[in-house]
């Protein structure tokens, strides 16, 4: 595979598919106030237990470790991740590369989507972008565009949540797991799921959480392959 900063410019004239990866702040960090806000809608204590586990879904209390890229033109992929004492490497087509900060991680992001003709995401409208802009906010970070245009015009981010769903006509389930099962897709969750992120970030586990994330990507561009072929109206 050519090396970053060419894969870099590349990236910045063709669509691009990409998936994030977000850790939560540990509960007892929380003041006793938020901790109570928080668990306001669990109900038993089990159910508080998970809430507990729920920090990484918000820009408010969690933050962005890892971005996978995938280029469908290029057949090629690159993962970047925040990890002090990584050393970045290659495997067949994909990149990977380590950042020592969430603020470094964002900062490239923007970069290298700012000149991407369409962005590529399975509920990316839901979660990865906005998360994405708000992280950018508090890391004091520029985003480069809107990656928030009109919901119904998928030439600038073509959410696969939206379009595979027609806009929630099909309203259940509504996973990526649901989705690469139906199509014959290996499923990305096989070895780790999204909530144990934040777990395997904090034992140390970062080139597994790079791996998961670029199978999160794969997936989602064969995902967009099969709505290219079959669902895409000329």
């Amino acid at each position: 595979m050519a090396k970053y900063s060419k894969s870099k410019n590349i990236l910045s004239h063709i669509k691009v598919v990409f998936d994030i990866e977000t850790v939560g702040k540990s509960f007892d960090s929380f003041s006793k106030d938020d901790q109570e806000y928080l668990l306001k809608y669990a109900k038993t204590e089990e159910e508080k237990e998970e809430y507990k586990l729920r920090t990484a879904l918000s820009p408010l209390t969690g933050s962005v470790v890892a971005i996978g890229y995938y280029l469908p033109s290029e057949k090629r992929s690159l993962v970047e991740m925040v990890s002090d004492g990584q050393e970045n490497y290659e495997r067949e087509n994909t990149s990977f590369k380590f950042l020592s900060s969430e603020k470094e991680l964002l900062e490239s992001f923007w970069q290298i989507i700012l000149k991407c003709p369409q962005i590529v995401t399975f509920n990316g409208r839901g979660f990865d972008v906005p998360f994405l802009m708000i992280r950018s906010a508090v890391c004091k970070v520029q985003c480069s565009r809107n990656l928030m245009p009109y919901r119904y015009d998928h030439k600038i981010h073509l959410d696969l949540a939206d379009q595979m769903s027609f806009y929630g006509a099909l309203r259940y389930p509504k996973t990526l797991h649901f989705y690469t099962q139906a199509f014959g897709i290996k499923t990305p969750k096989d070895e780790m799921k999204g909530h144990q992120v934040t777990e395997f970030y904090n034992e140390g586990k970062h080139k597994e959480i790079a791996e998961y994330c670029l199978k999160d990507v794969i997936a989602t561009a064969e995902l967009f392959d099969y709505w290219e072929r079959y669902l895409r109206f000329k």
